[in-house]
């Protein structure tokens, strides 16, 4: 497998410099950084990214001060209380994205972190807790428990706060095969499990290598991509 060193070197070419890669990379929050975070801004950072998917982010994010309103501020526990007729007055609100699947998945993601909090102390709590070697759980229980967090959704959901973690882009993954990480035939994004942990694992191996957080390793990777 290709040293993360090679990699870095390539990502220098494309960008024009170490500066101008370094400038680009995403921040990561520390354990207590991700701990401080309420439960609130967590709950929002699930919803924008729910409400996100299959849209674009600027139109989602130009009506977020009316989603914050509407919403109580996602304050976790008013969210996962909220009735049926509640959801039926939210469709009626034209100031936000009346999707229903979507409005739903706020007060079931509500209810999940919840309970999360409970068991941790906080879900960031929960999120720093969780090792950095099982990212790829990470997202699967993410998946399981929450709602719409399937696909890429749980990884963006985590680079949104700060939560260490690389991302599958078609950058990411055109990069993993041309180095041999994946077989040409893994579809995008790869479905399978055992292609999952292989990243997962190549991943890893680069993050022992260099001492990076997988989201730089990541963002990095994509700027070798043709």
């Amino acid at each position: 497998m290709i040293a993360f060193a090679d990699i870095y070197k390539s990502a220098v070419i494309h960008k024009g410099g170490e500066n101008a890669v370094e400038a680009m990379l995403p921040p990561v929050s520390s354990a207590s950084e991700l701990r401080a975070m309420s439960d609130a801004d967590y709950l929002s950072a699930i919803s924008r990214r729910v409400f996100r998917a299959g849209l674009k982010h600027s139109l989602v994010d130009a009506k977020w001060p009316a989603f914050e309103q509407a919403f109580n501020g996602f304050d976790p526990y008013y969210c996962a209380m909220l009735s049926d007729d509640d959801l039926d007055v939210l469709m009626a609100n034209k100031a936000i994205i009346r999707h229903l699947g979507k409005i739903k998945s706020v007060r079931e993601n509500a209810q999940f972190v919840v309970r999360e909090s409970k068991e941790h102390g906080g879900f960031g709590a929960f999120l720093a807790a969780w090792p950095i070697e099982h990212t790829i759980q990470l997202w699967l229980y993410l998946k399981k428990h929450g709602k719409q967090l399937g696909g890429n959704s749980a990884a963006s959901f985590l680079r949104m706060v700060g939560r260490d973690t690389f991302m599958l882009t078609n950058d990411v993954l055109a990069v993993l095969r041309a180095h041999g990480v994946l077989v040409q035939a893994v579809p995008k994004p790869p479905a399978s499990q055992r292609d999952l942990f292989a990243i997962q694992e190549a991943f890893l191996v680069w993050h022992k290598e260099s001492g990076r957080p997988l989201s730089h390793i990541s963002r990095i990777m994509s700027f070798t991509a043709f």
